[in-house]
C-alpha cells in the first residue's frame, strides 16, 4: 500500500479577491483539501479524488504545467457539488526527474485509488499522461473502451517518442495494453491525417465528427456510457471559448456543450477515471480557458453525484425497473431486445457474447424507432463486432 502524502504536494492557492457566493455555500465547503496543515488520511471516507498532474513534458505546450493551480482558483469559486459525495483534492503529483517517472507515479496512484473504490479526477497537464491510465487498466486488469474528447486522434503514421500528439501509437501497439475500443467525439476532418482516420474506422473505432456531435448532442451519452476512461482535450472546444489551449481551432464545441459532454460522462456507470488535460494558461485571455475548465470539471462532478448503478440489475428481469421491448428484423435471425429504464429514461440493447451469455450495450431511443424502421442500428453492429473478440 502506498502513502499519498509520499506522491502529492499539499493544495497552494491564493484566496480570491472577492467571492460572489456565500463562503458555507462555496464548492470548498464540501470537499476536504490537502494542504500544508493537513496532511491525505483516511481516503476511504471518499468517493472522489481530484488531483493535479502539472506535467507538460512531450507537449509543445509546456505552460499546461500551471493550469492546475489556475483551474483549482476557478473551481474553488464556484459552488458547492449537489448531493452526499465526497470529494477529496489530493493537491499537485510531484514531478518525476523524467517524464516517465511522472507517468510511472500517476499510474501507481490511479491503481491504488480504484482498488480502493475511489473516482480519479485527473487535471493535467500533457495529454500524453493518459500512458499512466493505460499503464493503470493494464495493472488492474480491465479491458477499456477509450472516449477521447478531442479535435484530433492522437496518432501519427511515424515511429516517434509518445506525445500529446501520438501516445495512441505507444497505447495500441503496446502488447501488454488492455484497450479494447477507442471513441473519438468530436474530431475534425481537416485537422487529421486522412490515413489514420481510415486506419481507426477500418478498427471498427467510433468516430463522430465535431458537426454530427452538435447536430445531436444527446447521442453521445450512450458513448460515455459504455466507456470506462473518458479524457477531455481541451483542443476540442473552439478558440473563442477556450484560447488557452496548445492546439485551438475556429471550430469545435460550444462552452455549453463540453460542460453537456463533462456531465454525461459524470452519469456514466461504467467509468472508472476521468482526465482533462491540456489547458495552457500561457495563451489564456483573462482565465477565460481555466474559468472554461473548472466548470467542466463542476459539471461531471455534478452528474457523478447523480450517477444511477442501472447495469448490475439489467439482467433482473422482476425488478420492475425495466421495460423490454422485442423488435424482428428482416436480415437478423433473432429479435433485437431493448431495454428502457423506467426511471432515467435511458435504453440499452442486449446482445450475447461467444458463450452465449448476455451483455448490454447503452443506446439511444432512436436506435429503437430506426430498427422499428427495420434498420440494423449502428450500436448493434459495434457491439456485435465486440462481443466476438
Amino acid at each position: 500500500m502506498i502513502d499519498l502524502n509520499d506522491y502529492f504536494s499539499p493544495v497552494s492557492i491564493e484566496r480570491p479577491d472577492f467571492n460572489f457566493i456565500a463562503e458555507q455555500s462555496g464548492f470548498p465547503h464540501n470537499i476536504t483539501v490537502h494542504t500544508a496543515s493537513m496532511a491525505i488520511k483516511n481516503t476511504g471516507n471518499y468517493k472522489v479524488a481530484l488531483l493535479g498532474v502539472p506535467d507538460g513534458r512531450n507537449s509543445p505546450g509546456t505552460g499546461t504545467m500551471k493550469a492546475p493551480d489556475l483551474v483549482r482558483t476557478e473551481l474553488y469559486r464556484l459552488t458547492r457539488i449537489p448531493g452526499k459525495s465526497k470529494i477529496i483534492d489530493l493537491g499537485n503529483m510531484k514531478n518525476g526527474v523524467t517524464f516517465n517517472d511522472t507517468v510511472t507515479g500517476l499510474r501507481d496512484v490511479l491503481v491504488y485509488l480504484i482498488r480502493q473504490e475511489i473516482f480519479p479526477v485527473v487535471l493535467g497537464g500533457s495529454s500524453a499522461l493518459t500512458l499512466a491510465v493505460d499503464k493503470a487498466m493494464s495493472d488492474l486488469d480491465i479491458n477499456y473502451t477509450l472516449a477521447g474528447v478531442d479535435s484530433r486522434i492522437d496518432y501519427i503514421n511515424e515511429k516517434k517518442a509518445p506525445d500529446s500528439f501520438s501516445y495512441l501509437n505507444t497505447i495500441l501497439h503496446k502488447q501488454k495494453s488492455y484497450l479494447s475500443h477507442y471513441i473519438n467525439i468530436g474530431y475534425q476532418t481537416y485537422l487529421n491525417d486522412q490515413q489514420v482516420i481510415n486506419r481507426f474506422n477500418k478498427q471498427k473505432s467510433e468516430m463522430l465528427r465535431v458537426g454530427d456531435a452538435r447536430k445531436a448532442i444527446h447521442l453521445t451519452e450512450p458513448l460515455f456510457r459504455d466507456s470506462e476512461v473518458a479524457v477531455f482535450d481541451m483542443s476540442a472546444v473552439r478558440q473563442c471559448d477556450a484560447p488557452g489551449s496548445i492546439c485551438p481551432s475556429p471550430n469545435g464545441f460550444y462552452g455549453e456543450e463540453i460542460c453537456l459532454l463533462a456531465r454525461y460522462a459524470g452519469i456514466s456507470d461504467k467509468l472508472k477515471i476521468f482526465c482533462l488535460f491540456d489547458v495552457d494558461p500561457e495563451f489564456d485571455i483573462r482565465n477565460q480557458t481555466t474559468g472554461l475548465a473548472a466548470q467542466i470539471l463542476w459539471f461531471f462532478l455534478e452528474g457523478f453525484s447523480q450517477k444511477q448503478y442501472e447495469v448490475p440489475a439489467l439482467s433482473n428481469n422482476n425488478s420492475g425497473r425495466f421495460i423490454r421491448y422485442h423488435v424482428r428484423i428482416t436480415d437478423l435471425e433473432d429479435d433485437l431486445i431493448f431495454i428502457k429504464s423506467t426511471l432515467t429514461d435511458r435504453w440499452w440493447m442486449e446482445l450475447k457474447s461467444s458463450d452465449n451469455k448476455p451483455f448490454y450495450i447503452a443506446c439511444s431511443h432512436e436506435d429503437y424507432l430506426k430498427a422499428n424502421h427495420d434498420e440494423i442500428p449502428d450500436r448493434w453492429v459495434q457491439g456485435s463486432g465486440r462481443s466476438k473478440n
